[in-house]
């Protein structure tokens, strides 16, 4: 009787993913020590980690020397200088970012950073949601919560945001319609759109301002798009994300959200909803300007 052999299977063995040597996965839940701080609103991620460089920082009584240390915040007991780092209540912030001011905590070069505004204030560690480039002012967000950070800054939320912006130029109805199509970057290759863009008014020398409404946040998006069209933009000022208006916000100054303005500009997150509603609404802390009782949205210039 001949000898058949068995069939081979031939379904495809997949291999676990490599793994670089000395590496491990690391476990769910857990995130670095530094961006534990930074979560639990004590500090932000680069002060963490010269806090853990410092030998400062220990977690369940154990010193950390090492930056990468994953924890797990709501679990781990984690001590800075010997006090307990706690879970502080999630705040949100809405600034009116002056021009010259960077947005970061900690800038490499020793600029002035939008961390100038809160000098003095009594709040927790906050971390800018998204930014304004140095030469741009208006609606910033800041805030200690991630989950509400994150989901308004995912691209599939697609937040409205709210520009208006001084250019310099001629023929500006010509200028809208070729902005309102989109354009291709030359030097990226990369297509720059607006959601939308309406001319607002022109002023008495050459130039204008428009209202460009962006529902995606790219790099100097909005410098980059007038470039392309041959056009220089003098001034950029947000006035609105979402639903949330920059109103009567004097430059320089800061006041926390509503439980109300919170849950609506991130679809009503879990921690936007412990907000108590009687959060100081028109609390406002003034630095660097004082209120000058007039909205960015209407520049006297402008006018």
């Amino acid at each position: 009787m001949p000898h058949h052999d068995k069939p081979r299977d031939r379904r495809r063995i997949e291999s676990p993913p490599e793994q670089k040597p000395g590496t491990a996965a690391a476990p769910r839940g857990t995130v670095s020590i530094a961006r534990a701080l930074s979560k639990l609103g004590f500090c932000s991620r680069s002060q963490g980690e010269r806090l853990v460089d410092e030998g400062k920082v220990r977690v369940n009584g154990t010193l950390v020397r090492d930056r990468s240390a994953r924890v797990t915040p709501e679990r781990d007991l984690i001590e800075v200088d010997g006090s307990n780092v706690v879970n502080v209540e999630p705040v949100y912030v809405m600034l009116n970012k002056p021009r010259g001011l960077v947005t970061t905590a900690n800038d490499p070069q020793g600029r002035e950073t939008v961390y100038e505004c809160l000098k003095g204030a009594s709040l927790p560690f906050v971390s800018p949601v998204g930014r304004l480039d140095k030469a741009s002012e208006g609606l910033l967000l800041l805030t200690n919560d991630s989950r509400w950070s994150s989901r308004l800054l995912d691209p599939a939320s697609h937040v409205d945001k709210v520009y208006h912006v001084q250019v310099r130029g001629t023929d500006l109805p010509s200028i809208s319609g070729r902005v309102a199509a989109g354009v291709v970057e030359k030097a990226s290759g990369e297509r720059l759109d607006v959601k939308a863009i309406s001319l607002l008014r022109t002023g008495s020398r050459s130039g204008g301002w428009f209202e460009v409404v962006l529902d995606e946040g790219k790099n100097r998006q909005l410098r980059r798009i007038f470039a392309e069209v041959g056009v220089e933009v003098l001034r950029v000022v947000r006035i609105a994300i979402g639903p949330l208006a920059l109103g009567e916000l004097a430059k320089g100054a800061w006041r926390l959200l509503t439980a109300d303005e919170a849950k609506s500009l991130a679809g009503g997150s879990t921690q936007a909803r412990k907000l108590r509603s009687e959060t100081r609404r028109d609390e406002t802390v003034n630095s660097r300007s004082a209120p000058s009782g007039r909205s960015p949205r209407a520049p006297r210039s402008a006018r």
